[in-house]
Parts: C-alpha cells; sequence; structure tokens
C-alpha cells in the first residue's frame, strides 16, 4: 500500500510556538521566566521543567543564547536521569551529594554551586 501527499494545504494551528525566536528568550516545551536571580547567578533549570534567566541578561543577546544551551543541557540530563537535584543534595550519575547554604560537598570540599569543577557544568 502507497501513501501519495497531495498538494492541499492545511493550517495546524500556531506553528510559532514549537521555534527558536531569535528575539526571544524561548525554548521549545520549557517556559523560560526572567526574574532578579542570586547574586551572580544568571540561570537556574528548574524540577518543574522551566527554566529562570537573571532579568540582568540582554535579551537575544549571544550570552543569553548561550546561557539557555547550558541549562538546556540540565533538563536533558534531568529527563535522562544522570542529574537529580533536592533542597539537601545533587546526584550525579547515580552519586549523591550533600548541598547546603549554595555549596556543595563534593570530593571532601564545600564548593560553590556552578562551579565548573563540577562534571555535571562541564557542558
Amino acid at each position: 500500500m502507497t501513501f501519495k501527499l497531495g498538494s492541499e494545504s492545511r493550517n495546524f494551528g500556531d506553528t510559532n510556538k514549537n521555534r527558536f525566536d531569535k528575539d526571544d528568550a524561548s525554548v521549545p516545551g520549557t517556559p523560560v521566566l526572567r526574574k532578579k536571580l542570586g547574586k551572580g547567578i544568571m540561570a537556574e533549570a528548574n524540577n518543574d521543567g522551566t527554566i529562570f534567566i537573571s532579568d540582568k541578561v540582554e535579551p537575544g543577546s549571544a550570552e543569553e543564547r548561550q546561557i539557555l544551551m547550558h541549562e538546556m543541557q540540565h533538563m536533558v540530563d534531568m529527563k535522562v536521569g544522570k542529574l537529580a537535584y533536592t533542597d539537601d543534595n545533587i546526584t550525579w550519575m547515580g552519586e549523591t551529594f550533600d548541598r547546603k547554604k549554595g555549596k556543595i560537598n563534593y570530593n571532601g570540599k564545600w564548593i560553590a554551586e556552578g562551579s565548573k569543577e563540577f562534571p555535571w557544568e562541564r557542558h
């Protein structure tokens, strides 16, 4: 049995909602919310599937795109089970690390969250 695609045109609703818009901090399927974040924090990937981006990041900038790419990698890591977190710990690849007051106990040292010393921050 064969299927032939005709020349008929169909309207499938809002086709823009599943595309990146270069002037908008949007990620298909992931709400991106601008808000005031703590000192030195540019963005956060959240367990609820949202990303917070600092209101200090210029909309549409190369910096914004870089930040969103980084946070989307965290979202992917959470969805596939490589990364998980609570208020008290971070779990990376099955290993759990204590978390307290903006720091994570990694290999016996308390290191500030977001440090490139963590393997989950190196992408």
